[in-house]
């Protein structure tokens, strides 16, 4: 969990990045918020990917900004 929240506040910053959580609702995690998809205990990885496709965030990001991908685009 600490992994995902750093890498939320370091591509949205805290206050916003705890907004979307707790109120955009995320298709690839059943219509649900980030929020309540953790509580329902959906791995942060994959909400976390969710909120970056809703948001598009460019893929290079999802590892966080200093750490790119190195396996043909997969965050997980």
């Amino acid at each position: 969990m600490s992994e995902f929240w750093r890498l939320v506040e370091e591509e949205f910053g805290s206050g916003y990045g705890r907004v979307l959580i707790d109120s955009h609702v995320l298709a690839e995690v059943g219509y649900r918020t980030g929020g309540e998809a953790l509580t329902a205990g959906v791995a942060p990885r994959e909400v976390w990917r969710a909120l970056c496709v809703e948001m598009e965030v460019p893929k290079e990001r999802w590892l966080g900004k200093d750490r790119p991908i190195r396996d043909g685009g997969r965050a997980d």
